[in-house]
């Protein structure tokens, strides 16, 4: 696959913060007294390798300030632990919330680090207890303890996913409704969402995402957009990435600008309408 290589520094990402806010965002920072869009998510709404994000496309298309408020990494403990940045979404007209998995939050099994939500940071007495055979001092991020559990016990790793799905729901529906219901619900992936779980390994991301999750989560939402990845987009890969070198194994697993302008393309009716 080829990429633009830039030289050692990459895009130049405008980093900017909101307020009282710890968090850094895509810039450059918008101005907040006019209407404006919204966009909370994970590394693909932040737009990382991508020169023009899905939230600046939809910007350029309806005329309206899109705050880009992606975290590289982030998830729902990321927006639940800053009530500043929640509230600048709350007071936004609409608000898109790209569909993460279900993973990277705290949970009765464990607890992840407040903004980069991929670290894990210790396991709770129960997952100690139920996983007593495991040394978790041995993992640093999320995703290589779960495959780890899963490999190693796999019946009880079926029970972890189910809390981690359970708990997915309800803190999705928490946000939401801290977002008075003004919320977007985006899926934005490669495949549309599954039926069950993967047979074979964790599954794709958004990780343990299955249909039913979102569809419970309908009547919370003011709309659910499905922006799978089309034929040209797939096919299209990373091509227009702007990559540091040595971070392509990083971008690969990652949507590319042509599925970026897809994402857009069928955000705007639905934004319109809430406009």
């Amino acid at each position: 696959m080829t990429y633009q290589q830039p030289g050692p520094q990459g895009l130049d990402y405008r980093a900017c913060r909101y307020g009282t806010s710890r968090l850094t965002f895509r810039g450059p920072a918008r101005m907040l007294d006019k209407p404006y869009i919204a966009f909370l998510g994970s590394t693909e709404t932040y737009g990382k390798y991508i020169p023009v994000p899905f939230p600046a496309l939809a910007e350029q298309s309806l005329q309206v300030p899109c705050v880009n408020l992606g975290c590289v990494n982030g998830g729902h403990d990321t927006y639940l632990h800053d009530p500043y940045v929640v509230e600048m979404a709350a007071q936004a007209r609409v608000c898109v919330v790209q569909i993460g998995g279900a993973h990277n939050m705290s949970n009765r099994f464990y607890t992840v680090h407040p903004r980069r939500n991929d670290r894990f940071l210790r396991a709770s007495p129960l997952m100690r207890q139920i996983f007593r055979d495991v040394d978790f001092t041995d993992f640093a991020f999320t995703r290589h303890m779960l495959e780890s559990l899963r490999r190693f016990a796999p019946d009880r790793f079926a029970m972890l996913r189910e809390e981690l799905q359970a708990a997915w729901v309800a803190r999705t529906r928490l946000l939401v409704q801290r977002l008075g219901g003004r919320a977007v619900l985006l899926w934005f992936a490669g495949h549309r969402p599954p039926d069950g779980p993967d047979a074979k390994g964790l599954g794709p991301d958004p990780l343990f995402i299955e249909r039913w999750m979102i569809d419970a989560l309908r009547e919370d939402v003011a709309d659910i957009v499905d922006a799978t990845l089309g034929t040209a987009a797939q096919a299209a890969g990373g091509a227009g990435m702007v990559v540091p070198p040595g971070e392509e194994p990083v971008a690969a697993g990652m949507p590319g600008p042509a599925a970026h302008a897809e994402a857009a393309e069928r955000l705007l009716p639905v934004l319109r309408r809430h406009l």
